[in-house]
């Protein structure tokens, strides 16, 4: 299923909540999260799956996603025979840790495809790795399935599970981005998605964490308040700096190397056909932002 779709900002909603579902479409979010885990209480799991059904029945212009619960809930099987269908863009797959695990929600995806005459990898499966066994075995969960479009950090529960102090400088956070990335170049899929902010009302904080983020190749963020959508969709964008100098290097290159030279100075940058790689990539971005832009 492997795609190049450009999403940077995925904004979690509950999916028991009509009016904050309602809203989160009417945002600027690239995708949409529907919960039916953390955020959903047990005695409404079920009520909420036709919820998030209706909702994303209706005309958005996010992509939509349900996050299912666990593996080993009593939910999991029927969360993803109900809420399949031709509305859903993909699922959220909590605390993915094995191959195995990523192997069996698949099966349970194409099964629930067949039956909605949907035709086989329609939906992405988007496993959110959140403990230590999840990090160290993400090179396996990353090539688990052909629905497998990218990977996504979740550092709360990660951090919770190593019992490390989630500070502002989240030093702690770097090995398992690092790791995370890797896996995602590894299985030739797309660069993963950032952990969430827990400081709703600390912009500065979510800035720092995005950039980071970013800093280890990271595409783009969960996030869980509307005011981080904004910032989001910002950073994980190439401002007008960067894209002027990656026109330069482009240009001056390709002048360049058509006078028998790979190799150049530029503001006192050294710059090679693998700086010149980099340039084109944040061109390429920008005109996939443009074409979105224009579309809307």
């Amino acid at each position: 299923m492997k795609t190049n779709t450009l999403i940077r900002s995925f904004l979690f909603a509950p999916g028991n909540h009509a009016r904050k579902v309602e809203k989160a479409f009417a945002l600027d979010a690239d995708a949409v999260i529907l919960d039916l885990e953390d955020s959903v209480p047990a005695k409404e799991k079920i009520l909420s799956r036709k919820q998030v059904i209706d909702a994303l029945s209706k005309p958005h212009k996010a992509h939509g996603y349900i996050r299912i619960n666990g593996c080993d809930t009593e939910f999991f099987e029927n969360d993803i025979q109900e809420v399949v269908g031709p509305w859903l863009d993909g699922i959220v797959l909590p605390k993915a840790e094995t191959s195995e695990m990523v192997e069996q929600v698949s099966f349970q995806i194409s099964e629930a495809e067949k039956k909605s005459g949907l035709k086989l990898n329609s939906i992405e499966l988007l496993p959110i790795i959140e403990t230590a066994k999840g990090v160290e075995n993400a090179n396996e969960i990353a090539a688990g399935s052909d629905r497998i479009c990218r990977l996504a950090f979740g550092g709360g529960d990660y951090t919770l599970d190593l019992n490390y102090i989630w500070n502002r400088d989240e030093e702690v956070l770097s090995y398992a981005r690092s790791k995370i990335g890797h896996a995602c170049r590894i299985a030739n899929i797309e660069p993963p998605i950032d952990t969430v902010v827990l400081e709703i009302k600390d912009n500065d904080r979510f800035i720092a964490s995005a950039e980071r983020g970013r800093t280890f190749g990271f595409s783009g963020k969960l996030c869980i308040h509307p005011d981080q959508i904004s910032l989001c969709n910002k950073i994980f964008s190439p401002d007008s700096d960067e894209i002027a100098y990656a026109q330069k290097v482009i240009l001056a290159f390709e002048k360049s190397e058509s006078d028998g030279s790979a190799s150049i100075e530029i503001d006192g940058n050294f710059v090679d056909y693998a700086i010149v790689k980099k340039a084109q990539r944040i061109i390429d971005l920008q005109e996939i932002l443009e074409r979105r832009s224009r579309e809307k």
